[in-house]
């Protein structure tokens, strides 16, 4: 197993509790939320710059760039519909009522998405296991809302 991936994995979700919290606080300070949103964006492409240039990662070829399917270059817009949605939703909703609604967003969009092996995932067909473990994490959801 690699633990160092799995626990950077778990840093990066707990990271997105903060994550929330800060944007929520440009917003307000900005008097507009999805300013926040925004302000998150510019700062994160700012720090993935200075990463690529400090690391010296090479720039891809055009036949990289042209490799890749048109639809794969819009993943940014569903960065973008969760940054903005959280930012606004999570002074109103709660940090652990915003982050388990995506987490069972997440698992209900994998079950369907690796059962029909859409966008390039294998195709793993749904189990019971699966449907159960879905259903346990939508009702840890329900008593999470009360």
């Amino acid at each position: 197993m690699h633990w160092g991936l799995l626990t950077l994995t778990f840093l990066a979700g707990a990271g997105l509790v903060i994550q929330v919290a800060m944007n929520a606080a440009v917003g307000a300070a900005l008097g507009r939320p999805i300013l926040g949103a925004v302000t998150n964006f510019v700062v994160g492409l700012g720090a993935l710059l200075v990463f690529l240039v400090v690391t010296r990662v090479p720039m891809p070829s055009r036949e990289a760039l042209v490799s890749a399917p048109g639809w794969a270059w819009f993943g940014g817009l569903m960065g973008a519909l969760y940054v903005a949605t959280v930012t606004i939703a999570g002074p109103r909703l709660g940090a652990v009522l915003i982050l388990a609604l995506t987490v069972a967003g997440q698992m209900i969009a994998s079950v369907i998405f690796d059962h029909y092996g859409l966008l390039g995932f294998a195709q793993q067909p749904v189990t019971t296991t699966r449907i159960v473990g879905v259903l346990l994490l939508c009702a840890g959801i329900a008593l999470v809302a009360r």
